[in-house]
């Protein structure tokens, strides 16, 4: 029987146990230009015992950015930036990708370069509100993609994983969940489109397939990881054909062979098990728990039963540095502190303890 700590191959390399770093925004990126500082080479290296690291969500230009000192790479400064933090990483054994996450209608112009503004599928706002250095603010009326506008915008995804790849991360996450980009234009509600990126599920699916081909095709099919969360209402997303759409979804991707898919589950673990029975590579989970409990101990059982290769534990992460080794010895875990989870200084950052 598969046991948590395991070792898995993984599209060339082998994690040394199938306990992952679920990717989490923290908005601490106060280095230049949104860049990454010191303080997030500690965070990544503090945890690099994870079988993979997956990290906070990057932007892969500058009007995918939807909150506050998120950082981002798309510049060279950005590129040398996190350099540092990917070999902490490595000094330390660990394996780390960045998730490439494009906020799309989730943002507000007050975050961006004068004259921005955010952009989506379609022209419909958010029923939403988002953080800004002002607080939080409704979401606007985002700027329709035109169709040059949607193949720019899978340009700049690829150029984000060449960088990705020049800063040492061994891989990218594409974020096709949570209400994003990717996931607007899956929805039925944001994705207003009748064009050839909108209209019928090929379509809706269009944008998802072609960047995570882009991007397979420029660094590597081995080197790509896809994230979905099928019926997740965050962001205020619509979907209702949820096997039809992401049976097909998962029929696009499998052929090309991709390092992983990354479910982020819903209530309805009858399609999580339908989605893992299609998907013929590696599958990594993070488990539906109800709000506001984190992924526990418990959650490895999925492993041991096969329903997933590896478990993503996010909170659990953030707050016990040393997770894996506290798993395997059933605790003590330190419990997070949601006030810490997004800005601030190194308080609920870089010193949650780790084991004696």
């Amino acid at each position: 029987m598969t046991t948590s700590f395991d070792p898995l191959s993984l599209g060339g390399v082998t994690l040394n146990n199938r306990v992952v770093m679920s990717p989490m925004t923290r908005s601490r990126a106060y280095g230049p230009g949104q860049a990454p500082t010191e303080a997030t080479a500690v965070y990544y290296a503090q945890r690099a015992t994870a079988g993979l690291i997956v990290s906070e969500g990057i932007q892969p230009n500058v009007v995918g950015q939807g909150y506050p000192n998120t950082p981002g790479l798309h510049t060279s400064a950005q590129v040398e930036a996190w350099r540092p933090v990917t070999d902490a990483v490595h000094e330390r054994g660990g394996l780390i990708f960045a998730q490439l996450m494009h906020t799309g209608r989730i943002g507000h112009p007050g975050l961006l370069p004068d004259g921005l503004i955010p952009v989506a599928p379609s022209a419909v706002a958010a029923k939403t509100q988002v953080f800004t250095d002002q607080g939080l603010q409704d979401c606007v009326t985002p700027r329709e993609l035109s169709p040059a506008d949607i193949e720019q915008t899978v340009a700049d995804f690829v150029t984000a994983a060449r960088n990705a790849v020049a800063a040492g991360f061994d891989g990218v996450e594409i974020h096709g969940a949570n209400g994003y980009l990717i996931h607007q234009f899956l929805s039925e509600n944001v994705n207003l489109r009748t064009d050839a990126w909108g209209g019928t599920i090929r379509g809706r699916i269009r944008f998802a397939v072609e960047v995570a081909t882009a991007v397979a095709e420029a660094i590597g099919s081995h080197r790509v990881g896809f994230r979905i969360s099928p019926g997740n209402p965050f962001n205020d997303i619509v979907e209702s054909d949820l096997p039809d759409l992401y049976g097909e979804l998962l029929t696009a991707l499998s052929p090309l062979g991709l390092a992983y898919l990354h479910l982020m589950e819903g209530p309805d673990r009858d399609l999580t098990l339908r989605l893992r029975k299609q998907w013929q590579g590696t599958f990594i989970l993070n488990p539906f728990t109800a709000h506001p409990n984190p992924t526990g101990p418990e959650a490895l059982r999925l492993i041991d039963d096969g329903t997933a290769d590896a478990v993503a534990f996010g909170a659990l992460f953030l707050a016990n540095p040393d997770l894996p080794l506290r798993l395997q010895q059933g605790g003590p875990f330190n419990t997070p502190d949601p006030a810490t989870f997004y800005g601030g200084d190194e308080r609920g950052y870089t010193d949650y303890p780790a084991l004696a």
